[in-house]
């Protein structure tokens, strides 16, 4: 009896195995192929240097603008007048602080050269007042070689009252007349940055 059976459960499981279908394909991959992901690496390598090289741009325009600004203002401590009282030639507490400032930036641009132009106001003779600008510019060219500064790096020239800054005769006129002017005559200023 059992082979009777086995012979229709064999012919069943024949014509179920027949009527078995193939399994279905695996998926097709997703996400991009290794050629699409070589040329986005290479797209990603290329952004990121235009990116690198664009900072280094504008971080070197940066600096060149702090450094014009520095010279700029270093320009202007040297170019600073300084006053002096009346009928004298030394130098003021208030310009003491005024030509320390500029000793430091004269002794960070060695090529600097620097005229002392010595003033006095109106009163005393034309004689008298180009004797005393000269020895205002004079005081002023000791306090920078007192500093260490060579003295060579200084003209210095009188104009005694020729070339008042202020005109008039009145205290106010007199004191902005009573003064060393200085003119950068050569080199290069290195600001401190």
């Amino acid at each position: 009896m059992h082979r009777r059976l086995v012979v229709p459960a064999m012919a069943a499981v024949l014509v179920l195995a027949a009527c078995k279908k193939d399994p279905p394909p695996p998926p097709a991959p997703t996400g991009p192929t290794a050629e699409e992901l070589a040329e986005q690496a290479r797209r990603d390598s290329i952004a990121a240097a235009e990116r690198a090289a664009r900072e280094a741009a504008e971080a070197a325009a940066r600096e060149a603008a702090a450094r014009e600004a520095a010279v700029r203002e270093a320009r202007a401590t040297l170019e600073q007048v300084v006053y002096f009282d009346y009928d004298d030639s030394s130098i003021r507490a208030d310009s003491e602080s005024a030509l320390r400032a500029k000793a430091e930036i004269l002794r960070s641009s060695g090529s600097v050269r620097i005229r002392i132009e010595g003033h006095a106001d109106e009163r005393g003779t034309n004689e008298y007042n180009l004797a005393l600008g000269n020895a205002r510019a004079e005081a002023v060219r000791q306090f920078f070689t007192s500093f260490g500064l060579d003295d060579s790096r200084f003209d210095i020239v009188s104009y005694g009252e020729e070339r008042p800054a202020a005109q008039g005769s009145s205290e106010s006129a007199w004191s902005k007349n009573r003064r060393a002017e200085f003119v950068i005559t050569g080199g290069e200023i290195e600001p401190g940055m």
